[in-house]
């Protein structure tokens, strides 16, 4: 029987972990199994620039903190290694880059499911997920589509503009 100092310490940190969970809005859960410390130190740099948060946690008390937030249906995949990549403001950042190293890795990282503002998605949403572009690839891709007809419509303006100065000049 664990002694009250440590169940304490341990639902301490269920309530940490649950805190995180409900203050992101996007969280993937992976197999880690097999990467080596290297691929790891990558990985973990590319998520911290994106501003990820990536850890690895027993499966325990991520079923607690999963039950506390409210995403029952995670429990299920709890199984084997488990590390949680979480975002606070980017709902594709976690999928996306796991998604991109699940596939450069795949005999030994794997997806195992997720969740994006309070929907929970398997392992094949998650993948679809990390097809998504950045929002900002997504911002920079409208301007483009919005900037091709509105040069089309100043070019014609400026063509129709001199047409008249040449009209009212001869």
């Amino acid at each position: 029987m664990p002694s009250e100092k440590i169940l304490e310490s341990k639902k301490a940190k269920v309530e940490k972990l649950t805190e995180t969970i409900k203050s992101s809005c996007a969280g993937v859960l992976v197999d880690y199994k097999g990467i080596t410390v290297e691929e790891d130190t990558k990985l973990r740099k590319e998520l911290r620039e994106a501003g990820v948060t990536y850890f690895v946690e027993k499966n325990t008390m991520l079923r607690f903190a999963f039950k506390n937030a409210g995403f029952d249906g995670l429990c299920d995949v709890l199984e084997g290694t488990t590390a949680l990549a979480v975002s606070e403001n980017d709902q594709t950042a976690p999928a996306r880059i796991l998604g991109k190293f699940a596939e450069e890795h795949d005999d030994k990282f794997n997806l195992k499911a997720g969740f994006v503002d309070g929907e929970i998605y398997d392992e094949k949403g998650v993948t679809a997920l990390s097809k998504i572009p950045s929002k900002d690839v997504l911002l920079a891709q409208l301007v483009g589509s919005l900037q091709g007809p509105m040069q089309k419509l100043a070019a014609t303006l400026k063509a129709v503009a001199d047409k008249k100065a040449e009209e009212g000049a001869a």
